[in-house]
């Protein structure tokens, strides 16, 4: 994979010193609330233009005015590495002229690592694209947790999730941004571990991001725990299953899950296959719209 900047050069550059969070807000899963449900177009769904360059994160807000969106989830893989401030600062502002939110960020991660100079890299990384979505204005970042390395257990790996947001926690919370663990394979490949691993950090400002194409085995019932855990959503048009069968995500299902469980937040629309996002983006987003009504 491309890597998205170096770690290590950010390491000298974080504060000393951060603000803590202690009862700012309870965490864990969110009381019973009323929902309130909010259109949102994922840049991955353009990865392959912008990655060539025929597409900008600018050209996505003309889109999002075009289809009527709310927001822009902004997959940080193609931000450019120079003058990144100035680029950032000028994609803000664009946004706002046109009244287009832009909630949230998504960045690689792995926090499967073992020893306290990677965990502490790695807690560095976070900080990085803490103060990135904080320029922007993003108050969400979505992030991987990692797959397992060779030769270490589960439990061993979660309890190294855990460390890392834990000492990651605290600054993201003095930027006002949630740091967002998402259902993506490896160690978050099953509700029960990511939700073990949210409770055990019980930090307001670590919750999650949940992908609604990404739990291969009883997708609906993984989902439906999961929701009063999420920040923030990617809502996909497919779900791939461990046995290889690829359907159609039942949307209506899903929604109504969102709207029982009092989410109030953002349905990133993600687009995966193989047809032009140019031309499906459009129809799931009318497809998506009456749903949240």
């Amino acid at each position: 994979m491309q890597a998205d900047m170096d770690r290590r050069s950010f390491l000298t550059r974080l504060p000393s010193t951060v603000l803590p969070a202690a009862a700012l807000l309870s965490a864990g899963a969110l009381p019973a609330r009323s929902a309130r449900l909010k259109t949102a177009i994922c840049a991955y769904s353009f990865r392959l233009a912008l990655a060539a360059g025929t597409l900008r994160y600018e050209d996505l807000v003309d889109m999002a005015v075009e289809h009527d969106v709310d927001g822009l989830d902004l997959t940080v893989y193609w931000f450019p590495k120079n003058d990144l401030p100035g680029f950032l600062t000028g994609l803000r502002h664009k946004a706002h002229v046109n009244g287009v939110e832009i909630p949230s960020i998504a960045i690689r991660s792995d926090l499967c690592r073992k020893s306290a100079a990677d965990q502490e890299r790695e807690s560095a990384w976070l900080m990085h694209w803490v103060d990135v979505a904080d320029r922007l204005g993003a108050s969400f970042i979505r992030i991987f947790g990692g797959r397992v390395p060779d030769g270490a257990t589960e439990p061993e790996a979660a309890g190294w999730v855990t460390e890392i947001l834990n000492r990651t926690a605290d600054y993201a919370a003095s930027k006002g941004v949630i740091l967002g663990l998402e259902n993506h394979g490896g160690i978050t490949m099953r509700a029960e571990r990511i939700l073990s691993i949210l409770d055990e950090v019980n930090h307001p400002f670590v919750r999650m991001n949940l992908d609604t194409g990404n739990f291969n085995a009883q997708p609906y019932e993984q989902i439906q725990m999961c929701v009063p855990y999420a920040a923030n959503s990617q809502f996909k048009a497919a779900i791939r299953f461990e046995d290889g069968r690829h359907e159609k995500s039942d949307w209506d299902r899903i929604v109504k899950m969102f709207a029982d469980g009092g989410y109030r937040g953002y349905m990133a629309l993600e687009y995966e296959e193989k047809e032009s996002p140019f031309e499906q983006i459009p129809r799931l987003l009318d497809e998506l719209r009456p749903l949240l009504d």
